[in-house]
């Protein structure tokens, strides 16, 4: 246990950590800022929904390490090149929850906030955004989560990060070094995993929360 420790003492740790969460966290805006307005202007037609949640679900289906390996031959190596592969692995959760979350409102509610002279642009900033808010909150946790860990990859493509440590423990075969990497890389992601759980929380209307734990009782 000793050993694992002073991994995290080592001068570079800090050095690779922010360079890590750097990256995740560009990554994850990026991503934000390309899926919510796709989102926002393909939800009201059925056709072009599915289109976006099919093209989401495929690139979901790539591997994190396939679409390194496709970047790199474009981009080469360093720390853009790996930034616009983990953007392209944050966006599709976040673009099929979205679409989805905005999809699954109850028509009856919309028509009920028309009735009472709200906008569409009101409609959506005060009942559908709020309503579908949990559905996308989850779209964005579990994107980040995935772009935390899949950002120990980057060090194949010059990226940096902690994976940079668990290569080092593999060239020189000391377990200490691989442990301590991705050990940090784990606690990372569930510190993500449970802060974005609590924005979720708070970003839900009060309403949603009562009936939710009303079913879950």
């Amino acid at each position: 246990m000793d050993s694992i420790l002073k991994v995290f003492q080592r001068p570079d740790f800090l050095a690779q950590l922010v360079v890590h969460i750097e990256l995740s966290v560009i990554a994850l805006l990026i991503g934000i800022t390309v899926a919510m307005p796709v989102a926002l202007l393909v939800y009201r037609s059925r056709l072009w929904s599915a289109v976006a949640i099919n093209t989401g679900n495929i690139g979901r289906a790539v591997p994190s390490l396939a679409i390194l390996a496709l970047v790199f031959p474009l981009l080469g190596f360093g720390f853009a090149p790996s930034l616009v592969a983990l953007t392209l692995l944050a966006i599709p959760p976040i673009l099929i929850n979205a679409s989805t979350g905005l999809r699954q409102v109850n028509p009856q509610i919309i028509d009920a906030a028309r009735g009472m002279g709200l906008s569409n642009g009101q409609v959506l900033g005060h009942i559908q955004l709020p309503i579908a808010a949990p559905v996308i909150f989850a779209g964005i946790r579990t994107s980040a989560v995935q772009v935390v860990a899949s950002a120990t990859l980057a060090t194949f493509i010059g990226g940096g990060g902690l994976g940079e440590l668990i290569v080092l423990g593999f060239q020189r075969n000391e377990l200490a070094i691989q442990l301590g990497g991705s050990l940090a890389v784990a606690i990372l992601a569930i510190i993500t995993e449970v802060g974005f759980g609590l924005l979720e929380r708070a970003f839900t209307p009060k309403g949603l929360l009562v009936t939710s734990n009303h079913r879950s009782k």
